[in-house]
């Protein structure tokens, strides 16, 4: 009888162990500390929220998520000596973008070769705003999968809407000077003479990153050349302090093209002087109620009390989650196939994570800074009464992008 008893209780046991809900870690590798940290910080923060809700509402069935922070100091070298600790913990998956594409091209190549070298330990990396288009082209990766647009397709996006502008005569260009920046301008450029040829390019500069403390110089170049428009990739401090030096100086009549016009402390630099002059070019508007992402927003910012921004993070972890889902386990291996060719809603409609390069198509919206009318915005930004209004959705048909990705799958 007691032996019956005892093998009862040890079959109960094992059931309770089988069905345990198993914990995934996380490793976010991204500045925490540095000028800019503010944006890695926030990005942290998205990933913990996300991670939480999934938890809770079981996105990834029984199976829960931890995230791991690593500060990488905005540094390649510093990055890849944490992805070595990151192996070293087991941990399997990897997020990474607020900290430059420097740092994501690092990642994403040594990623590959701990992945060929160590058969049974891979790690898969999403990538969440690390934008450079070499990512899912020449330096493409099967373990790397970027869940917003590349910044090819948000310049696109950008000059297409722009080019509908008949008034538009003269653009300025002024970007941060590393590949990301210089991506962008060049990209800016092509398409521009390839939409609106009589349009002038009249300055193209670059600026150290995090390290310009008085943008008025180049605010006095812009107005100096007449421009109409300036694009910029700037962001976080340097976004910040680009948009007040315009805004002590009057700069009226230039437009401005963002791409990260919506992170945290954004708003108090732009203030009313922005309304209808400042533009956001992202892949979400919070204030688009259709597919839950006011909701989310809502719910970020009675948590943290900041502005929830990255979309591109709640992509990811409802990919993940799917694919942990689809999967019936956390493998890396079997995760990374169904990953290939995901198809989900995201905050901004459909989705789909294109399996020829693992770069996610979406469409992408066109916004302008302007007053909370509980309508159009009913969400501000940053507590000013101000926030992002929608004046066009570029569809994926018109974003999506050839590559040249030759991918080798394992």
């Amino acid at each position: 009888m007691k032996s019956k008893l005892l093998a009862g209780a040890i079959l109960a046991l094992c059931a309770q162990l089988a069905t345990a809900a198993e914990t995934v870690k996380i490793a976010s590798l991204d500045m925490l500390s540095g000028p800019l940290a503010g944006f890695g910080q926030s990005a942290l923060k998205h990933w913990q929220f996300l991670a939480d809700k999934a938890n809770t509402e079981g996105w990834a069935g029984d199976t829960k998520f931890e995230i791991v922070p690593f500060d990488t100091k905005m540094s390649p070298q510093e990055a890849l000596s944490l992805l070595q600790q990151v192996s070293a913990q087991n941990i399997r998956y990897v997020v990474q973008g607020a900290s430059s594409s420097a740092v994501g091209i690092a990642l994403e190549e040594a990623i590959e070769k701990h992945n060929q070298r160590n058969p049974g330990k891979e790690i898969v990396y999403l990538n969440y705003a690390s934008a450079t288009p070499v990512m899912t082209n020449e330096k493409c990766s099967y373990w790397h999968f970027r869940t917003d647009a590349n910044i090819d397709m948000k310049i696109k996006a950008m000059v297409t809407h722009m080019a509908a502008d008949k008034t538009l005569k003269r653009v300025f260009m002024l970007n941060p000077n590393y590949a990301y920046g210089q991506d962008a301008a060049r990209f800016a450029r092509r398409y521009m003479m390839d939409m609106r040829p009589d349009v002038e390019i009249v300055g193209d500069d670059y600026h150290a990153m995090g390290q310009v403390k008085d943008f008025s110089p180049y605010i006095a170049k812009i107005m100096a050349a007449k421009a109409d428009a300036l694009i910029t990739v700037a962001f976080g401090n340097d976004l910040a302090l680009m948009v007040r030096a315009a805004n002590d100086a009057g700069m009226k009549d230039t437009s401005i093209y963002t791409v990260a016009g919506s992170s945290p402390g954004m708003g108090i630099a732009y203030g009313e002087p922005a309304v209808g002059r400042v533009k956001l070019v992202i892949g979400n508007n919070m204030n688009d109620e259709r597919f839950g992402a006011t909701k989310i927003a809502t719910e970020y910012k009675q948590r943290f009390k900041e502005d929830f921004f990255f979309g591109a993070v709640h992509t990811g972890m409802r990919m993940l989650s799917s694919a942990i889902r689809e999967a019936k386990g956390s493998d890396p291996v079997a995760v990374a196939r169904k990953l290939e060719g995901m198809k989900l809603d995201g905050l901004a409609g459909p989705v789909e994570m294109r399996k020829e390069d693992h770069q996610l198509q979406m469409p992408i919206y066109i916004d302008s800074w302007a007053k909370v009318d509980g309508k159009r915005v009913k969400l501000d930004q940053d507590g000013t009464g101000f926030g992002w209004r929608t004046d066009a959705i570029v569809p994926n048909a018109e974003t999506s992008l050839p590559t040249t990705c030759a991918m080798k799958r394992p």
